[in-house]
């Protein structure tokens, strides 16, 4: 368990912090620049389920702790002693591919691309898998230099997608969508 009695130490303030190994790294690194967009990406998670309900909120409180546990896999380099390393498993990703499924037997195919909005929570489910695709850009930055474990780049997949159906599940299952007209404001 994780216990913070003091929040600053002044070890952060020439650029470094550590990860769950104890080595330091700048903090522009891909490790951390992935980290951070993870932690940006609950953090609007946090702000959708103020506007969801029941079962939506059960399921983005539980994403939202899966996604600590994905800033803690990224912050613990492959490699290292990994009998306390905390990592993202398949069944994690799984369970996204199964919610997918299941809402989007509800849903009717979609016939133009999906612009943002609709309500306040879609629109802030948008907002959240945009970030999660920066997180998952920065995840695969990252594994072009270094070992990442290649479920954290699956979860962050799933999710973006996972977040997408759910936005338009919350929109009245899609009736409220607001669908992109393409050239709609062209002048020729």
């Amino acid at each position: 368990m994780v216990k913070l009695t003091k929040i600053y130490t002044g070890a952060g303030d020439r650029g470094k912090t550590s990860l769950s190994d104890g080595s330091r790294v700048r903090k522009d690194t891909p490790r951390i620049m992935a980290i951070g967009a993870v932690d940006e990406a609950n953090s609007a998670i946090g702000l959708a389920r103020l506007h969801a309900q029941d079962q939506a909120d059960k399921s983005l409180s539980r994403i939202q702790n899966d996604l600590f546990d994905l800033g803690a896999d990224i912050a613990t380099p492959e490699g290292k002693p990994e009998k306390k390393a905390l990592r993202i498993t398949a069944s994690q990703v799984t369970w996204l591919e199964r919610e997918i499924d299941l809402m989007n037997t509800e849903l009717s195919p979609l016939n133009s691309f999906i612009l943002p909005g609709g309500s306040a929570a879609s629109g802030h489910l948008h907002l959240a898998r945009a970030i999660v695709r920066r997180a998952e850009s920065l995840a695969v930055t990252l594994a072009a230099s270094e070992a990442v474990n290649e479920e954290v780049l699956k979860y962050l997949n799933r999710l973006s997608d996972y977040l997408f159906v759910l936005a338009r599940f919350l929109n009245q299952k899609g009736a409220k969508d607001v669908l992109w007209v393409p050239g709609k404001n062209r002048k020729n």
